[in-house]
């Protein structure tokens, strides 16, 4: 990869580490590509953000190939997604804390099967209150911190496939290939529902975005490095 590449336009599959928010990986691409170029007008986007909590692919397109990102947007994502089974928390996730617990001694793997059944195909589906969505122009996530009530609408979301990796001491890990806009945290407090129990999301990782693979990635500050090593002398 040239100067000349860079300013042309990339796409950079970036692998995001655990509590970064994808605009501080975005940031710090954009820094150190500003650097190297000498560019301060330089566009830098990501195709589709991920949550702080979550690991995984964050395509991130520079120069003319931000005009790609819808495209990229609109690409089927691939996630690991690990669910305790027997409590909920307001956010779904490990942002907040438990509010409530629930048994799980009536739940088997023939259960989780015919549950995830429900789940495959379009569902519809009600994003958590603690998410970038936007209700009367603040985001939602910023009115639950408040402590404001929110009702949030469902919306209609694609799941292709649902594949139970393992399932052990109430942790449930699955394979999901879903549509874009599809929130894997209300999946995870769906499913408990679906078991009469709760559940809520403990770990994410988004392995693929259409045929980009997070293997194939590299980390923010890996890609930073690669920049001022390998660009900048050519």
């Amino acid at each position: 990869m040239t100067l000349e590449d860079i300013v042309s336009g990339q796409v950079l599959l970036v692998d995001k580490p655990y509590e970064w928010t994808s605009y501080q990986a975005v940031a710090k691409i954009k820094y150190a590509l500003q650097k190297v170029t000498g560019k301060k007008k330089l566009k830098v986007g990501h195709a589709g953000t991920l949550d702080p909590l979550a690991t995984g692919l964050l395509i991130i397109c520079v120069g003319k190939k931000t005009k790609a990102i819808s495209d990229f947007m609109g690409l089927p994502k691939e996630y690991v997604a690990h669910i305790k089974l027997g409590a909920t928390t307001p956010s779904y996730d490990l942002e907040s804390a438990i509010d409530a617990e629930f048994p799980t001694n009536h739940i088997n793997h023939e259960m989780i099967e015919e549950a995830l059944n429900v789940f495959t195909g379009t569902i519809s589906q009600v994003p958590p209150i603690f998410s970038a969505i936007k209700k009367d122009g603040v985001r939602a996530y910023e009115k639950a911190r408040a402590g404001a009530e929110i009702v949030m609408a469902p919306r209609q979301v694609v799941i292709h496939e649902l594949e139970i990796l393992s399932y052990k001491d109430q942790l449930l890990e699955l394979r999901v290939l879903c549509s874009k806009g599809t929130y894997i945290r209300s999946l995870a407090f769906d499913i408990g529902n679906a078991l009469n129990s709760g559940a809520h999301l403990v770990g994410l990782r988004r392995i693929k975005i259409g045929p980009y693979e997070a293997s194939n990635g590299k980390g923010p500050n890996e890609w930073a490095q690669y920049f001022f090593d390998e660009v900048a002398s050519t």
